[in-house]
């Protein structure tokens, strides 16, 4: 449920908040005081279209600010949403839920599952005929269950067998031309004849090979050092050490540390010796590295970042050369599995479209009691269902709800309908049939009004106040017998400040409302009125 609502800068509203209600909320008000500013605001937070004229007179930007209460939605934080959404004068515009930066796409997709404006034709769930079958299926319930659930199971198969043919390479052509390619591929990795760390160390060696003048300069300095000084020094020390070490513990001890330091030496000495030998490289090893060197780096541009790459590439070339060289026999395999699953698939089609004709006539025969209720009895529902050549998830059926208005015209899709109070009517008609099968939590009724009177203002009344008791209702109206089945009445009016219109509201008490719906049955608040009004309450 929409639990406030805030528009500031729209219109003729400055700055104004609403708290609403569970159930059944009804705004009346005098003519041009900014009631439909109201609803054309909740279109635009729904994700509806907007002017830049609708921002107030001298401001640069306006504000719609809703918080609902929907637990069943990914945005809700605590079960609530808080949505807004800014318009610039410079056309510019910005979403937001609970703060998160979304699209005007985003933002609609999520407002259709919650609000449903009737009155103006943007919003409406019911007009869009792509989910008409939808609610014919959610009126049939379990009959048609079990079947749908059935055959959808086969068309998943279905399409998953139709998605393997479409990468089965299409035609001879593109599979043979395919092949090569692969072929080549996998004979230029394998004749690389590649090995896993290969590439490091042709790396280190190069690097070597690119400094080989400079090391073999300063190994042979190193060595010179160590055989010609180093080593001859510690072993005069040795020798001198071993003079004197009968004379204490101290001496033999240095003497043990003074051989293994010259030990060690001389096997440093003997490395670093073989490290010299190792800078020597003829020019043809030199080649040879680079040329391994580039191979290496040709391949890993091509199928990896690493030798591991390039390998586990190279295995998926060989598994997929040996599944579109056994091709003929895997399509052969699929062709008879389509067409059985597909054969299975017509004849769950054919249950489903008996079972929906069939209730579909029952669906608007309910409908049609329901416009009589209404008093739109020349006004008939129907429900027209074709078979289509392509499956869809819900089967081969087109569902359409379509309206004829009046005697001896044809019948015409919902969206078609021209007259605002009329389409409310039609639409409240439906949704009063459907209300335990439509999820959609919040239902905005705007002109359902237009056109009626007494017995038939009586009805419309009984089937808001009736599904108010599942849904939240706003519903904007002229009419006492609508006013009177309120649970919360709000009256909307303008004043005058500071040279400047604007638009307030205020949520009405019991007193207030039964004035409130004396003004709007007779124009003047009499003791007549009065009576009548709370006669119209009492009845309630």
């Amino acid at each position: 449920m929409i639990s406030t609502l805030h528009i500031k800068n729209i219109g003729i509203i400055d700055d104004l908040s609403i708290d609403f209600n569970e159930g059944f909320n009804v705004l009346t008000g005098e003519t041009g005081a900014g009631k439909t500013l109201i609803i054309s605001s909740l279109g635009i937070i729904a994700g509806g279209r907007f002017s830049k004229e609708m921002i107030r007179k001298g401001e640069e930007h306006s504000l719609i600010e809703v918080n609902i209460f929907y637990p069943q939605s990914e945005y809700a934080e605590d079960g609530n949403i808080i949505v807004s959404r800014e318009i610039y004068s410079n056309g510019r515009n910005t979403c937001k839920m609970n703060g998160k930066l979304v699209t005007v796409a985003e933002l609609k997709s999520v407002m259709s599952k919650i609000i449903d404006i009737h009155g103006q034709h943007d919003n409406q769930n019911l007009l869009n005929n792509m989910q008409h079958i939808y609610y014919l299926d959610g009126f049939i319930g379990e009959e048609l269950k079990e079947i749908k659930k059935e055959y959808q199971e086969d068309f998943n198969k279905f399409n998953d067998i139709k998605n393997k043919f479409k990468g089965n390479y299409g035609d001879n052509i593109e599979k043979e031309r395919r092949l090569d390619l692969l072929r080549y591929q996998y004979k230029e990795i394998d004749g690389a004849n590649l090995r896993i760390g290969e590439d490091l160390e042709l790396k280190e060696k190069h690097k070597i090979m690119m400094n080989s003048e400079k090391l073999r300069e300063n190994l042979k300095i190193i060595d010179e050092s160590i055989n010609s000084n180093a080593i001859e020094y510690i072993s005069n020390s040795i020798r001198c050490l071993e003079k004197i070490e009968s004379y204490g513990e101290t001496y033999k001890n240095k003497l043990n540390e003074l051989k293994n330091i010259y030990y060690e030496l001389q096997e440093t000495a003997r490395d670093l010796g073989s490290l010299k030998d190792e800078t020597d490289f003829n020019e043809y090893e030199r080649d040879e590295v680079e040329r391994r060197l580039d191979i290496i780096f040709s391949l890993k541009r091509k199928y990896g970042n690493t030798i591991d790459e390039i390998l586990e590439y190279k295995d998926k070339l060989e598994n997929e050369i040996k599944e579109i060289e056994n091709l003929e026999e895997t399509n052969k395999k699929l062709r008879l599995e389509q067409k059985q699953v597909e054969s299975k698939m017509k004849k769950l089609c054919d249950k489903m479209q008996e079972i929906r004709s069939k209730n579909g006539q029952a669906l608007a025969e309910r409908i049609n009691k329901e416009l009589k209720d209404l008093e739109m009895p020349n006004v008939k529902f129907n429900i027209k269902i074709e078979k289509q050549d392509n499956y869809t998830i819900n089967g081969n059926d087109k569902v359409e709800f379509v309206i004829c208005t009046n005697v001896g015209e044809e019948y015409k899709e919902l969206v078609k309908i021209a007259s605002g109070g009329e389409m409310s009517r039609i639409m409240l008609a439906i949704k009063t049939v459907l209300a335990d099968i439509d999820e959609v939590p919040i239902l905005i009724f705007d002109e359902i009004d237009t056109g009626i009177s007494g017995k038939a203002s009586k009805a419309v009344a009984e089937k808001m106040k009736i599904i108010s008791k599942k849904r939240q209702i706003l519903c904007i109206t002229h009419l006492p017998a609508i006013a009177a089945q309120g649970e919360s009445n709000y009256y909307i009016y303008k004043e005058i400040k500071d040279d400047k219109t604007k638009t307030n509201i205020k949520q009405l008490n019991e007193e207030e409302t039964i004035y409130e719906i004396a003004r709007i049955s007779n124009g003047d608040i009499t003791e007549v009125a009065i009576e009548n009004a709370k006669e119209l309450r009492k009845v309630c």
